[in-house]
């Protein structure tokens, strides 16, 4: 059974976070969990990523936040050949986030270099976090199909976020029969109040 792994930001994402629900609700689904979620620390998250990696070869990883930073870790790490893909959901732009955390230093720098897996870069026009050209450019850099998620905030509890119903229909994309691209999803705001025009989108992971 392939398996999803969920890799959570700073503080672990709360019970109420979408990352949570889903690895309530999917037996696939774990959770990479970290010896102190307050306490970032680079180096030590990135091996227990990737002892998972190794455990579960072919999963698919679903990134939030400082996760996604992360994920981008593995660029140049063996434990990326036994990757699927990664769904990234919202990063934090680490290098202005490090001024006000300074605990947060080890991941100031952020790696943009392209991913060797496929990926999908989930972002919001109004992240506080990220800004929509910062998306862009991350996107880019990593080599990952951009998503527009409208105006979801930082696609988190905060931002109305509990369930998130898009997120499996995108890591599924991940899986699709065709290596390189993910198959076409329809999107609409999952976040109450939101509107957002569903429309039908082909991500191309080339």
């Amino acid at each position: 059974m392939l398996k999803t792994l969920i890799v959570p930001g700073l503080d672990g994402s709360g019970p109420d976070h979408w990352q949570r629900e889903w690895a309530l609700n999917d037996e696939t689904a774990d959770i990479v969990e970290q010896e102190d979620w307050a306490r970032p620390d680079l180096a030590g998250w990135l091996h227990t990523l990737e002892a998972r990696i190794v455990e579960a070869p072919g999963a698919v990883l679903v990134a939030h936040s400082l996760g996604c930073a992360l994920v981008a870790h593995l660029a140049d790490r063996p434990a990326a050949a036994h990757v699927a893909g990664a769904l990234l959901v919202a990063p934090a732009q680490t290098l202005r986030l490090a001024e006000a955390r300074p605990d947060l230093a080890d991941f100031r720098l952020m790696e943009l270099k392209r991913l060797p897996f496929p990926s999908i870069l989930a972002a919001s026009r109004n992240d506080p976090y990220l800004t929509w050209p910062e998306a862009e450019a991350h996107a880019a850099g990593w080599g990952s199909a951009l998503v527009d998620l409208g105006h979801a905030g930082h696609v988190n509890t905060q931002s109305g976020y509990g369930p998130w119903p898009d997120g499996p229909v995108l890591a599924d994309g991940l899986r699709g029969d065709r290596p390189g691209r993910a198959r076409a999803w329809r999107w609409w705001s999952a976040v109450p109040g939101v509107p957002g025009p569903a429309h039908d989108v082909g991500l191309g992971l080339n």
